[in-house]
């Protein structure tokens, strides 16, 4: 049997969730399974490939509800999972067939993805989470944002934490297919020794600290709210906790950043705001109008590259109502 596992790319949830999926599916499903890996990310634009879909089963974790009836499988937690009201109606439909319930699962209350699908797997399947039960903590503190500080966000003492860094920024599309089967074999620290994993964290940290330096003179805090604009120079992907490292007593932040493939509008809020929950706002939401979403406590937007200008007005527009409701006194 081929198996397609089709996960959030560049996440450290969606790779864990990858890796989980599998065991699960190889102790539980199908032994003689052969597994085939594929990241998906947020863009303006159809997000699925129907062709892409060509295993004798396709899952999809981590990641937006796709309609295909060639996926076999879903798992996710994001509170923006559904693209449209009739992708919602179509899950809906599947959960009164109990063929369809049976193999894809949905629940926004769960921090991660990864612990989602442990739940499900141990629940429902009779998986045995205990060997992985180190990754499913780390894809809750990592995914949840629940690091002790900003400093231990930012400075990344931790094995999760350096692969984390290395996942974000990965530029061969071979990597993270080839780093997925190892998350569940081996302890984190054995993962990040690997050969072939270890070379890339040097120059990783130090881009790091360029890209510290960078937010750190581009970043401004006003009533309560960050706002910083680094697409002149282009990024794949920056720490999202460094707006908090610099401005601990600030409760949102909102950075516009470009890639290769999209203009970005990250919006997030401060894991470790003294702000009252319930005074919070949901920018999931927010960033739906947009086209985008994510989380309640943080989400992002997805413009194409060409389209700086329209993701600039978005930004500012998130920005200036952010500020009118900061819910610190």
């Amino acid at each position: 049997m081929r198996v397609r596992v089709f996960y959030h790319d560049k996440c450290f949830d969606g790779a864990c969730s990858a890796s989980l999926f599998t065991r699960f599916h190889r102790e539980r499903i199908r032994r003689d399974a052969n597994y085939e890996y594929h990241g998906l990310v947020h863009r303006a634009g159809a997000l699925f490939n129907e062709a892409e879909f060509s295993g004798d089963e396709n899952a999809i974790v981590d990641f937006k509800y796709s309609t295909s009836p060639r996926i076999t499988w879903w798992f996710d937690h994001h509170l923006s999972a559904f693209l449209t009201a009739q992708d919602q109606d179509h899950f809906r439909a599947c959960q009164r067939d109990p063929d369809c319930a049976a193999h894809k699962f949905f629940d926004p209350t769960y921090t991660s993805c990864t612990s989602y699908l442990a739940h499900i797997a141990s629940t429902e399947f009779g998986f045995n989470t205990e060997p992985v039960k180190d990754l499913i903590h780390w894809a809750d503190i990592v995914d949840g944002a629940k690091y002790e500080s900003p400093q231990s966000a930012v400075e990344m003492p931790a094995p999760a934490m350096k692969l984390t860094l290395i996942i974000e920024s990965a530029q061969d599309p071979g990597f993270i297919p080839r780093l997925i089967p190892l998350l569940t074999e081996m302890p984190l620290g054995e993962v990040l020794e690997q050969p072939f994993v270890s070379h890339l964290l040097p120059p990783l940290l130090e881009r790091h600290q360029q890209s510290l330096a960078l937010i750190r003179s581009r970043a401004e805090e006003r009533n309560g709210t960050i706002f910083f604009d680094i697409t002149d120079h282009p990024l794949e992907g920056f720490n999202k906790f460094i707006p908090y490292y610099l401005f601990p007593e600030a409760t949102y932040s909102i950075g516009l950043s470009k890639s290769s493939f999209r203009t970005k509008v990250a919006v997030g809020s401060n894991p470790w705001t003294k702000a009252d929950p319930a005074k919070m706002v949901n920018l999931a939401a927010i960033c739906e109008r947009y086209g985008g979403g994510g989380h309640a406590r943080v989400g992002a937007i997805s413009f194409p590259p060409d389209k700086e200008e329209q993701a600039r007005a978005a930004a500012a527009e998130i920005v200036a109502e952010l500020r009118t409701k900061n819910p610190l006194p």
